[in-house]
């Protein structure tokens, strides 16, 4: 269960990018564990997570949609 956990924890739930934000806010003198740099950390964490998440999303469909031309979409749901 070791490999599972690092991969849901650091890979799928970005808790690098987390501690990394976290580390660049306190360099900066925020303190992480109030409520504004808690919450400044959550928004800068959730943007760029999003942002990647979102990168991700795009670039897969259109490699999907590029094996499938509108032609032959077209016939592929015209049959329903």
């Amino acid at each position: 269960m070791g490999v599972w956990d690092f991969i849901q924890d650091q890979v799928l739930g970005m808790k690098w990018l987390n501690q990394l934000i976290g580390m660049g806010l306190s360099a900066l003198g925020l303190d992480v564990n109030g409520r504004i740099g808690g919450s400044v950390q959550f928004f800068i964490y959730d943007v760029l997570k999003i942002t990647v998440l979102l990168c991700v999303l795009i670039f897969a469909i259109s490699y999907i949609q590029s094996y499938f031309p509108p032609e032959r979409s077209k016939r592929i749901l015209g049959r329903f």
